[in-house]
């Protein structure tokens, strides 16, 4: 086995990570979504330090990938945003976990 393959070997669970989790904005929200069943904007945008336009931004792109469902609703007369993950969005998760684990496992001591 060649010092190329070994390095190929050795650097395939970096290239396989979700590069829609793995963005750092969308990694916290993720990670903040997966422990609870849903919550809403103004926490997350509390949670994660990000503005308004930020954390909708990522959300979208969330939304998009299918990791992320959007409930728009009112409390009273002010609108309220919950989020929560998908089953998808879980299972992705829970696959990135594994994969990270995977890499820094891997790691000499």
């Amino acid at each position: 086995m060649s010092a190329d393959t070994i390095r190929a070997e050795e650097t395939q669970p970096l290239a396989d990570l979700d590069r829609v989790i793995h963005e750092p904005a969308r990694l916290m929200i993720v990670a903040y979504l997966y422990v609870v069943e849903s919550a809403d904007f103004t926490f997350l945008m509390r949670q994660t330090g990000l503005t308004w336009g930020n954390l909708s931004s990522h959300m979208s792109k969330l939304e998009e990938a299918g990791y992320l469902a959007v409930e728009k609703s009112f409390k009273g007369k002010r609108p309220n945003t919950t989020l929560r993950l998908t089953d998808r969005g879980r299972e992705e998760f829970a696959i990135y976990i594994q994969r990270m684990k995977k890499i820094f496992g891997d790691l000499p001591s």
